[in-house]
């Protein structure tokens, strides 16, 4: 019985933790791409994890862990996704608006998980001369695109750095 009790929090511990898409019914365009054949890309593998910038500013030289990954999903103005849950088309006008307007941008992944998305290279992001990858994001909004970049992670937190943006 005792066995029985652990294994069905250990069932529930995972139920609850999966996570899922806040309303599944606000859906992308026909032409916005899918999880199989995602509309573009975002993003350029770099030769390393982190770029020449963010290894110095990191403390001692060291910027936090963190792992390349290619992850699919719809781009989405982080502001309006978790408070409202609002994604898709219907929602492609005021996302574009909110990042247009320096809201958070965001990665939502078809498991329903969320990334935030910023630019990698630490000094560019950090002296404004990354302009360019908040309008590829706002440009793309509503669409389901393959982003490559740095994957961190902290006390539940899910970001990736995406490299390649800084302004020419």
């Amino acid at each position: 019985m005792f066995k029985t009790v652990l294994c069905a929090i250990a069932i529930l511990g995972f139920a609850a933790a999966q996570e899922k898409t806040l309303h599944p019914e606000m859906k992308v365009a026909a032409d916005a791409g899918s999880n199989e054949k995602p509309m573009g890309k975002l993003g350029e593998k770099g030769e390393k994890e982190w770029s020449a910038t963010t290894m110095a500013a990191g403390v001692d030289g060291k910027p936090q862990p963190g792992k390349p990954v290619t992850i699919t999903g719809e781009i989405i103005d982080m502001s309006c996704y978790l408070q409202l849950g609002k994604h898709g088309e219907k929602h492609v006008a005021c996302g574009k608006k909110c990042i247009t307007a320096g809201q958070p941008i965001g990665l939502l992944a078809k498991s329903g998980a969320v990334y935030m998305l910023m630019e990698e290279e630490h000094d560019p992001r950090r002296d404004g001369q990354t302009s360019a990858f908040r309008k590829a994001a706002a440009d793309h909004i509503g669409h389901i695109m393959e982003v490559t970049g740095t994957e961190a992670t902290h006390s539940g937190y899910k970001a990736v750095y995406v490299m390649g943006y800084v302004n020419k």
